[in-house]
């Protein structure tokens, strides 16, 4: 190992000192970290999405964000896994269509699971008649609460580590060969997640959501921007290495977030404000 890289402190992607092992039947069943993240990740943003519901304007009721964490769950988990399999390993599960449904073996999208959701909420929307954008303003504003929690897990994993590096605070990850690597995770985590989330906090503290779409647009721009700086210092997939001009797939992937987020801020602040309205 080389001089002063910190070793990694974690070895076990299961969480045995929060949900130790128990057996049902034959079958030994292990909490792994990954999915503790996602469960107190939608669970944290729900109840914030709730006390935003809350909040004046008024425009969607409190009982629209409980029933729509279901959705939620179905647009991330199924989004994130068909995103995985399209954007990152096409060929593979072309050949081995039937892993595409090991969820288990790991391998999630973000953007992919951006589109479930995106798509998640459209049908809800319309299914309750619900104005879109006073909607996904309170969705997105939650968005980095489980962005925080899966980059964590990702680093308890060990898995898209960074690149090699010299700095004070590298590390050896146990899949990353012997030289020290950005802890990429953790800047991840702290840029989509809490950064951001302070970002859209403030905004909305400030009177944005009197203007339906800002939130959901600065969550889109927001997120590319933090995601196209983080990829500066993360190991590109080991599949794909480096696209055109350097780019990484997460960058190119982001480009019509930054695009799209601009575009609907720019939209929705030629909008004339909405008044609060009563709970519904």
């Amino acid at each position: 190992m080389p001089l002063f890289a910190i070793p990694f402190p974690f070895a076990d992607p299961n969480a045995p000192f929060v949900f130790p092992p128990f057996e049902i039947g034959p079958l030994t069943v292990a909490i792994r970290w990954y999915a503790l993240a996602y469960i107190v990740g939608l669970l944290i943003g729900w109840r914030y999405c709730l006390a935003l519901a809350g909040r004046s304007p008024r425009r969607v009721a409190r009982t629209d964000v409980d029933d729509f964490l279901v959705w939620a769950t179905l647009g991330v988990v199924f989004g994130g896994r068909i995103g995985y399999v399209l954007f990152y390993k096409p060929g593979y599960y072309v050949l081995n269509p039937l892993e595409a449904l090991y969820l288990w073996h790991g391998g999630m999208s973000f953007h992919g699971g951006a589109l479930g959701v995106t798509t998640a909420i459209l049908l809800f929307t319309r299914r309750r008649a619900i104005p879109v954008f006073a909607f996904s303003d309170i969705i997105c504003a939650a968005i980095p609460i489980g962005l925080f929690f899966g980059r964590i897990a990702n680093f308890i994993n060990g898995e898209l580590f960074g690149r090699t590096t010299d700095v004070p605070w590298a590390m050896v990850f146990p899949g990353g060969g012997p030289l020290p690597r950005h802890p990429s995770q953790l800047y991840e985590a702290a840029c989509e997640g809490i950064l951001l989330f302070i970002v859209l906090f403030a905004a909305e503290r400030g009177g944005a959501r009197r203007y339906p779409g800002i939130l959901t647009g600065l969550f889109l721009a927001g997120y590319a921007v933090a995601r196209m700086s983080g990829e500066l210092f993360r190991q590109p997939d080991s599949q794909l290495g480096f696209l055109i001009f350097g780019t990484t797939m997460g960058q190119l992937l982001s480009i019509p977030l930054l695009v799209g987020g601009i575009v609907l801020i720019l939209w929705a602040r030629r909008q004339p404000p909405i008044a609060a309205a009563a709970s519904r």
